[in-house]
């Protein structure tokens, strides 16, 4: 599910990268705009290497059973396919928009790119469910690397004004287009190819780009190219996030009060709080505290954590249903999820017209309380549903909602911001929505498991499904709570 930059319309329906650090605001640049005649392929180029990452939040959806099947892969295991690229992604996003700026924009794209590639080669190649999990795990530190320099090499290349507003509207386009187009993507290489091929799929296209960018981008560096990188700060970050994770998962065998479940819990607990510590001393912080004071800020990245905590999740469960329960071929799953992904991007488009006539809070609210009436009506699911009803209307009420909140929350927590702090709060956003995915998933999937009681019977399967998404409802209805009371009703502009 993910990203377009959260300040326009965030419409892909999995976690998505935006403009992941100061990197992505159109500061002063060393390179200057590109030729007239180049300039078509250097867009091409940025919102390809674009277009890869965000399809890969959402394009192994499908292909999961397949891959469960075929590697002998556990349900924890299964989660940890999307939650080793989910996390490794949105833990290094900021690092990877910082190193952008210090070491060139072209430098990194290409480096982050090479990356996802050589990533993408082992997971297709992968004999075992550790190797798969592994090149996940670097696919998504790749594309934490790519992600933030794609926009700011379309910003460079296009002068300010119109045409640049254009050009940003396309990669955004290309960015919700990558996440909707993911699990018909998915089911296709899966049905006709084989899993494997939703991996290898990206060697191809991530060469051509290669050779796009070596020959038409041009190096750039943001204006303060002598910051250092805050390497401890994204380690202890994605760790800690990753330990708190695995310790949920753990809870499905070993239950809450285990050490198998503690001591990672506790673990990854005391990493964060160590890096809130590191950040708070460190010069240059990766995740300067001082942002946190803005009101709006918090409020609206506290809300993204939460919403995208049960939107994240959502897709996974609907997937491994149609699949799992009803008998879905991969393609078919792809094509039933379709209208959902079609209508988190119209929420995202209707967004900013509603907007202006409720308010950005208030449309927030509304658009979290439409999601978790699709929950609700999700969670009514059986083992013989209908298409129409346990598929079709739940999941176009779920994303249409999670469209509709979307927007206004990242306009209202980039309104609260300072405006050198416009492209951070921008990265936080991303970072939040897809860091509460991630944690979501392994909260939802062990209490999913726990109702499934190691049954197996697509009656069970469902009765954990439908608990999971009555869980998620009750936590879409929590943010809509914590936006209401913690949003100001009016956000100043800094």
């Amino acid at each position: 599910m993910p990203e377009p930059r959260p300040d326009t319309a965030l419409s892909a329906p999995a976690p998505v990268p935006a403009s992941a650090s100061a990197s992505a605001a159109p500061t002063a640049t060393t390179a200057p705009p590109a030729a007239g005649h180049r300039t078509w392929l250097v867009l091409a180029a940025a919102c390809a290497g674009q277009f890869l990452v965000v399809l890969d939040v959402s394009v192994v959806n499908v292909a999961l059973p397949s891959m469960r099947a075929d590697l002998g892969l556990s349900s924890v295991g299964l989660q940890w396919v999307l939650n080793a690229y989910s996390i490794a992604f949105a833990g290094f996003m900021l690092l990877g928009g910082r190193a952008a700026d210090l070491f060139g924009r072209k430098r990194m794209f290409l480096t982050g790119l090479g990356l996802f590639t050589a990533a993408s080669v082992a997971g297709g190649l992968a004999g075992e469910g550790w190797q798969l999990l592994a090149a996940r795990a670097v696919q998504g530190l790749g594309a934490a690397v790519l992600a933030p320099a794609t926009l700011t090499i379309v910003t460079s290349a296009v002068p300010p004004g119109p045409a640049r507003t254009r050009a940003i509207a396309t990669w955004s386009a290309v960015g919700a287009g990558g996440g909707a187009a993911g699990g018909l993507v998915g089911g296709l290489l899966t049905d006709l190819l084989s899993w494997r091929w939703v991996l290898l799929i990206n060697v191809p296209v991530g060469v051509i780009v290669i050779v796009a960018a070596v020959v038409c981008i041009r190096e750039g560096r943001g204006a303060d190219a002598r910051r250092r990188l805050d390497l401890p700060g994204a380690v202890l970050a994605t760790a800690g996030l990753a330990a708190v994770a695995y310790g949920i998962v753990q809870t499905e065998e070993a239950g809450w009060g285990d050490a198998a479940t503690l001591v990672p819990l506790l673990g990854g607990l005391a990493l964060l709080a160590l890096f809130v510590a590191v950040e708070a001393r460190t010069r240059e912080p990766l995740m300067p505290l001082k942002v946190f004071r803005s009101r709006p800020v918090s409020a609206a990245n506290a809300a993204m954590l939460v919403n995208g905590s049960a939107s994240f999740a959502m897709w996974f469960f609907m997937t491994v249903y149609a699949q799992g329960v009803l008998g879905y071929t991969p393609l078919q799953a792809g094509l039933a999820l379709v209208p959902s992904s079609l209508s988190v991007i119209l929420g995202s488009k209707l967004a900013p017209r509603l907007m202006a006539v409720t308010g950005a809070r208030d449309l927030a609210v509304a658009g979290a309380l439409v999601a978790a009436a699709g929950f609700g009506w999700q969670s009514l699911m059986d083992a013989h549903g209908s298409y129409a009803t346990t598929i079709l209307g739940p999941g176009i009420l779920m994303m249409l909602g999670v469209g509709l909140a979307i927007t206004p929350l990242a306009s209202l927590a980039t309104a609260g911001a300072a405006p050198g702090d416009a492209g951070l709060v921008s990265g936080l956003v991303n970072t939040s929505r897809t860091m509460g995915g991630a944690l979501g998933l392994a909260v939802l999937s062990t209490v999913a498991a726990a109702t499934t009681a190691g049954g197996a019977s697509p009656e069970a399967l469902t009765a954990g499904y439908a608990m999971a998404f009555r869980t998620g409802a009750i936590v879409v209805l929590a943010g809509a709570l914590l936006t209401w009371l913690w949003m100001p009703r009016r956000t100043e502009h800094h």
